[in-house]
C-alpha cells in the first residue's frame, strides 16, 4: 500500500513539472514583468543587418562623405534592423516620404495622417542611395565639410540641422555606433586634396538641386521616443502601447532577451 502511495505521489510530481514546463514554453518571454537587468550583448540579428548593408554604406561614404557608421546607425534605428513595415513592404529603410516630385513606386502607411505616401524601392540599395540624396541639400550642407570618419560631429550636426526632434538623438546614434563598433567602417581621409575634391562635387550637387517647397513633406524629423520601464511592464505590453513589434524593441536596445528592469530606458522606434 505504501509503495502504491509513493508511486502515485511521484507520478503527480512528474505531471506537475511537465505541466509547468509546457506552460513556460507556451507563454512567450515577452510577457515576463520587468525585474532583471538587460544584457549588453549585441543581438545576432543586428550583426546580420550590419553585415548585409555595411558595404553599401561604405560606398556611399566614399562617394559623398557621409560616415558609414552614421548611415548604418540611422538605418538600424529607423527600420528596426529591416523589420519595419516600410522596410518589409517597400525596401524603405529611412522612412522617406513621396514628396511632390517622386515618380517611383509607393507604399501607404499611417503616420501623422492616415495612409500617408512613402517611397518604395526595388531594393534596399536604392533606399540607401536615396538617403544620401536626401541629405544632399542646403540644410545639411555644412556637414559635408566634416571628415568622413568624424561620426560624433555628424551625429550632433544632424540634430542641429533639424533631422531629429529628440534631444537625445546624437547620443542614441553614438551609443549605437559604439555598441556595434560601426566606426570601424569609417575610413579616414586619404588626403586633403581628395577631401576637397569630394566637397566640391557635393557642393555642385547641392547647388544644382531644386529644393522642395516643404522639406517636411518628404521626411518629418525623427521623433524617437524614450520609454522608462515601470513595475509590471513587459515588452509585450510596451510593444502594444506603442504599436511596434517586440523584436524591434529588442533590436533597437541591444537586448539579448526579453528581460527588462524597472527604471530602464528603452528606445522606441516607430
Amino acid at each position: 500500500m505504501k509503495k502504491q502511495i509513493v508511486f502515485w505521489v511521484l507520478i503527480t510530481i512528474l505531471a506537475s513539472c511537465t505541466s509547468k514546463r509546457r506552460a513556460v514554453l507556451q507563454n512567450p518571454k515577452a510577457d515576463q514583468p520587468a525585474a532583471t537587468y538587460p544584457s549588453s550583448n549585441v543581438p545576432l540579428k543586428s550583426n546580420e543587418y550590419i553585415s548585409r548593408y555595411k558595404d553599401i554604406a561604405i560606398r556611399e561614404m566614399e562617394m559623398y562623405g557621409i560616415p558609414a557608421s552614421i548611415k548604418l546607425a540611422q538605418a538600424l534605428l529607423e527600420s528596426g534592423n529591416g523589420t519595419s513595415y516600410l522596410a518589409q513592404r517597400g525596401n524603405n529603410h529611412f522612412g522617406i516620404k513621396c514628396g511632390g516630385n517622386w515618380k517611383g513606386r509607393t507604399v501607404s502607411r499611417n503616420d501623422d495622417r492616415p495612409n500617408e505616401c512613402f517611397r518604395a524601392y526595388d531594393n534596399p540599395e536604392q533606399s540607401f542611395r536615396d538617403h544620401s540624396n536626401f541629405l544632399l541639400r542646403k540644410r545639411y550642407e555644412k556637414l559635408f565639410n566634416l571628415d568622413k570618419n568624424d561620426y560624433r560631429s555628424w551625429a550632433y550636426g544632424l540634430k542641429s540641422a533639424g533631422y531629429a526632434t529628440n534631444p537625445r538623438y546624437p547620443e542614441l546614434l553614438i551609443s549605437m555606433i559604439e555598441r556595434y563598433e560601426l566606426y570601424k567602417y569609417d575610413y579616414p581621409e586619404v588626403s586633403p586634396a581628395k577631401k576637397e575634391h569630394r566637397e566640391e562635387k557635393v557642393e555642385e550637387i547641392i547647388e544644382e538641386k531644386k529644393e522642395p517647397p516643404k522639406e517636411e513633406d518628404i521626411k518629418n524629423p525623427i521623433a524617437m521616443q524614450i520609454y522608462e520601464v515601470k513595475a509590471g511592464d513587459t515588452l509585450r505590453s510596451i510593444s502594444k502601447n506603442y504599436q511596434v513589434s517586440v523584436e524591434s524593441i529588442i533590436e533597437n536596445n541591444g537586448l539579448e532577451d526579453s528581460h527588462v528592469n524597472v527604471g530602464q530606458l528603452l528606445v522606441i522606434s516607430q
